[in-house]
């Protein structure tokens, strides 16, 4: 059995000591730390404070890290804008060896116009991955690059595409974006697990809603809990990732409403992989 997890976006407007205690009354055994968290990343990322969570809380160990993604992309068509998309992700992957987390997932980046990625977009991929091999080798936190949504310029969006990259890459690990891939069907997020489940060391967990998006929960919705079987049937073991997004509810939602949320979610988690 994996570990349940939760993203502590799901919690993004409250210090991140409060995110901890929520996330242990939930019942779920360990939590995403996205390094833009608010309370984190506004605050100039104080490591000692992020330090004195995790020891405070040794039952959700060892977390995840999730690298900075928001408005960055290290392929982006300018160069600097590139720069600081690839330092933040390697700047993640130092800290998650700081803080003895097991897993930082990165994003693969896209071409900046909405257009099929072309050689130049390939190139700074290569250059991207280069990049976090150098770190991943000097470090014994796993590197996990997740699938994105399935966009004309996405650079990692099928199932082939990340089996390509992860044989080339025998060091690099694979994080399942189970709602990006069911955007596509939800055969095409089993044809995930078919090709790259010897590398898949977290998953990304949320159905998709009635507008077609992701990041919607789980416990009653059919084709999340058969992709959850299928995962649970390949003896898949790792991290189990909620991905929830609280603006897809009519209101705003309490701290205790969301903890409800999730103790339901995870025990929709525990009865597919029992």
């Amino acid at each position: 059995m994996g570990r349940f997890a939760v993203s502590t976006m799901f919690f993004h407007e409250y210090p991140c000591d409060h995110i901890f205690d929520y996330i242990a009354e939930s019942g779920l055994d360990s939590l995403e730390f996205w390094v833009e968290t608010p309370h984190f990343w506004l605050r100039d990322r104080p490591e000692d404070e992020l330090a004195g969570c995790i020891a405070g809380h040794p039952e959700l160990s060892p977390i995840t890290v999730h690298a900075p993604s928001l408005d960055l992309n290290p392929c982006s068509i300018n160069p600097r804008v590139a720069e600081i998309s690839v330092d933040y992700a390697i700047e993640a992957i130092r800290m998650a060896e700081r803080m003895g987390a097991a897993v930082v997932t990165v994003h693969p980046g896209k071409r900046t116009a909405k257009r099929h990625p072309s050689a130049y977009d390939y190139r700074r991929f290569e250059a991207y991955i280069a990049r976090l091999r150098e770190v991943a080798e000097e470090t014994r936190v796993k590197v996990a690059i997740e699938n994105l949504e399935p966009r004309v310029n996405a650079l990692l969006s099928t199932a082939e595409d990340a089996a390509e990259v992860l044989e080339r890459e025998p060091w690099l690990w694979f994080t399942l974006d189970m709602g990006h891939a069911m955007m596509t069907s939800c055969d095409e997020a089993i044809r995930f697990i078919d090709l790259c489940i010897e590398r898949m060391t977290n998953v990304h967990v949320s159905a998709l809603g009635g507008n077609g998006r992701p990041h919607h929960p789980i416990h009653d919705d059919p084709e999340a809990l058969r992709v959850l079987a299928e995962l649970a049937d390949r003896g898949y073991g790792g991290y189990l990732t909620l991905e929830l997004e609280d603006m897809v509810f009519p209101g705003a939602l309490s701290s205790e409403e969301k903890v409800v949320l999730l103790s339901r979610e995870s025990e929709a988690l525990r009865e597919a992989f029992s």
